[in-house]
């Protein structure tokens, strides 16, 4: 179906996962010869971008990944006695998968081009329904309906890798929420606490707010607002 020159015995397949502008993670689902093999998996943070951004997200986390291999190639050279190990980057795949469309693709072909690497790309689909239904390549959208094995495939690899940035997502906003500064102000439990963190979006925004941006909170009071501007602009 993608004109390969033989079966992909290791496709990688990308995904995004964010809470809006906080979280921005991207998972590495790795599966060889049509297996996952979860000990090569690899999760990632993003840095470049601050605001929800696919396509720079995904770039990213391509660029990066590639150059882990590229600098592990030049440092391990061809393995022999003596000499280091391979590193956790270092097998490139035969195929690349990314979770969504068009864009996502030619995203990730410009990281390609960028690095002078040669590995195919193609982007898994969804409809309406936001199940699987098919790949895109620059120029065509192959649909699956007619092979309900290579669906199940797709469908499987596509499952895993949303599975695996969103379980990262979710541990890191958990810990977000563990432990605040805002533990310090009296009144404010587990429910305001994460109120208060999805509306700012972090500390350093409430820092800068006033009484009535505190009290624009789901939970927010006012007198509670008022506590919260004097805890945030009294010294400390």
């Amino acid at each position: 179906m993608l004109g390969l020159e033989g079966p992909p015995g290791r496709i990688e397949a990308y995904d995004i996962s964010n809470t809006g502008s906080s979280e921005i993670v991207a998972s590495m689902a790795v599966f060889e010869n049509g297996m996952p093999a979860k000990k090569e998996y690899r999760r990632f943070r993003i840095r470049s971008t601050d605001t929800q951004n696919d396509y720079a997200s995904m770039q990213e986390v391509l660029f990066r990944r590639l150059k882990h291999a590229i600098k592990e190639k030049i440092d391990t050279g061809d393995p022999g006695p003596g000499k280091k190990a391979p590193g956790r980057f270092s097998k490139l795949p035969d195929l690349i998968m990314v979770d969504g469309g068009i864009g996502h693709v030619n995203a990730a072909g410009q990281v390609m081009k960028d690095l002078d690497v040669d590995i195919p790309i193609c982007g898994m689909v969804k409809d309406d329904r936001h199940r699987t239904r098919g790949l895109v390549v620059p120029g065509k959208e192959i649909d699956l309906s007619g092979n309900l094995v290579a669906l199940r495939l797709v469908t499987s690899i596509q499952d895993e890798a949303h599975r695996f940035a969103l379980e990262y997502n979710r541990k890191l906003r958990s810990k977000r929420y563990s432990g605040s500064i805002l533990d310090e102000v009296e009144g404010i439990g587990p429910k305001r606490k994460k109120a208060l963190l999805k509306h700012f979006g972090s500390v350093a925004r409430m820092r800068q707010a006033g009484v009535d941006d505190f009290q624009a909170v789901d939970g927010i009071s006012r007198p509670m607002a008022e506590k919260l501007y004097e805890f945030f602009h009294s010294a400390r």
